[in-house]
């Protein structure tokens, strides 16, 4: 008896394109599984030769879903390279745009993308595991995910000037201050929105208990974790050091300026994927395996800082007696928190006097031929490093997109949860599900994530009528 293999093509209720193969052995149990990313985007080459000011807005177009988060690190970059800081007012909105965005996106993932699986069961039929089943049987949730967005993505409009691919965020600070009057208008959403946050938080933990075995297997195992911490160790999106602790919460790195990240991460390419696959240097390929986003700000952090978000992120720190949580599927969890963290944040924001002043921007020359920009996406940690001539002329690139960051963890828990719950003799779709559902825990962006160059990346299969294989063309 042969071997085989299964294809999930299209993964889906995800942003961007993707396809699993599970390997079968002669017995058809699982033997391995694995994530391609089928879709190359190559911004590190159409990037250069661009001048330095164009990076934000261009950078930016690299995603539809967090374009805030690109601009963020790119102009962080910029910024580096002109040997500047943006003054408090500056970066204070930036701040509070990029807490819109990461508000808005978790809400993308939990409400449209994630909660069908909740609502209905990963055993449900295919055609019931979808937000237009859930307007129908749930309609106020399927609202409060609407008005919950719209919350994030009126804040990003009425600062950046539109919702997607906002040019407001330039080298150096920001294009222009906020008036009073959208301060105010900004502070009146905020019941409302955090109304909604606590709402979604508590059915989630209300409804834990029918889930242990995913809760048991989706890529629950031990890992590092990264991301950014403040000068106190607490939560961090903007600015920040990166940490490094082990599964067992021991800090390996600390306070680590993001200039040098490549003192600690490397990255490794595959030929069956287009996106990269980085890793912790001192552990090497693969074994260096971290993950980020969410889950992993929540692992490394000593508290949020804001007083709701706190209190739940006590009960979080107590799912593993205060080690590391190691359950991905508690990724849902955390992004819950750092909702409710968002909206309090961009709260505590409006209301510092030095939001609203008039400086908001640094002007200066080049003065560096390097600058590496650094922030914390809805998904994890993003890297922007720039080179660039003495004429502010982009001449190289390198982007570590968050999902890019995952991308080791997220293969060891497709095949965990393939090996969990797939009977190669008896094939249910919804185990099939669950494969999926593991990945979008990590709510991994695609599109923004492929960038490596000069690689093998994908097939192209030519069958017969029969559907036999006749012919496989490789391309890089």
């Amino acid at each position: 008896m042969g071997k085989e293999k299964i294809i999930i093509s299209p993964v889906t209720r995800i942003e961007g394109h993707a396809k699993i193969t599970i390997d079968l052995d002669e017995n058809k149990n699982v033997e391995d599984a694995r994530l391609h990313v089928t879709q190359y985007r190559g911004f590190e080459k159409m990037c250069e030769g661009r001048p330095y000011a164009e990076m934000p807005g261009l950078t930016a177009r690299t995603c539809g879903i967090c374009p805030v988060s690109h601009a963020i690190s790119s102009s962080k970059a910029c910024d580096n390279l002109l040997a500047v800081r943006p003054p408090k007012a500056g970066r204070n909105l930036r701040r509070i745009i990029n807490l819109a965005q990461i508000i808005q996106s978790h809400a993308l993932n939990f409400y449209h993308l994630s909660s069908p699986d909740f609502v209905f069961g990963f055993d449900a039929a295919p055609e019931d595991r979808n937000i237009f089943k859930l307007m129908q049987t749930h309609p106020q949730m399927a609202k409060d995910g609407i008005n919950l967005r719209a919350f994030g993505q009126k804040i990003i409009e009425t600062l950046g000037g539109k919702r997607i691919h906002p040019t407001w965020i330039v080298p150096g600070g920001v294009s222009h201050e906020i008036s009073v009057e959208t301060k105010d208008s900004i502070l009146a959403s905020i019941p409302e929105a955090l109304e909604i946050a606590q709402t979604a938080l508590k059915y989630f933990t209300e409804n834990l208990h029918k889930f242990k075995k995913e809760i048991d297997s989706f890529a629950n195992f031990p890992s590092l974790f990264m991301g950014l911490v403040n000068k106190k160790g607490n939560l961090e999106h903007y600015d920040g050091f990166l940490r490094f602790i082990d599964s067992q919460g021991n800090i390996l790195e600390d306070g680590i300026d993001p200039r040098f990240y490549k003192d600690y991460i490397g990255e490794a390419v595959e030929e069956d994927s287009y996106l990269k696959s980085p890793y912790y240097k001192p552990l090497g390929y693969p074994n260096g395996m971290y993950r980020v986003g969410p889950l992993a700000r929540l692992n490394i952090a000593n508290a949020c800082g804001t007083p709701l978000a706190d209190i739940e992120f006590e009960k979080f720190k107590n799912i593993n007696n205060g080690k590391p949580v190691l359950n991905t599927f508690y990724y849902h969890y955390a992004r819950l928190i750092e909702i409710i963290y968002g909206i309090e944040r961009i709260e505590q924001l409006l209301n510092e006097p030095q939001t609203l002043d008039t400086q908001i921007r640094a002007h200066a020359n080049i003065n560096r031929n390097q600058g590496v920009g650094c922030s914390e996406a809805p998904r994890g940690t993003l890297f922007h490093d720039y080179q660039a001539d003495d004429n502010g002329i982009i001449t190289g690139v390198n982007l570590i997109i968050a999902t890019g960051n995952n991308n080791l963890a997220m293969n060891a828990g497709v095949k965990q949860v393939a090996q969990t719950f797939l009977d190669g003799n008896d094939i249910k779709e919804g185990a099939l599900n669950r494969v999926e559902a593991v990945i979008r825990c990590f709510d991994p962006c695609l599109s923004c994530s492929t960038h490596a160059q000069g690689i093998v990346s994908s097939t192209i299969e030519i069958r017969d009528e029969k559907k036999k294989i006749i012919q496989t063309i490789r391309r890089g």
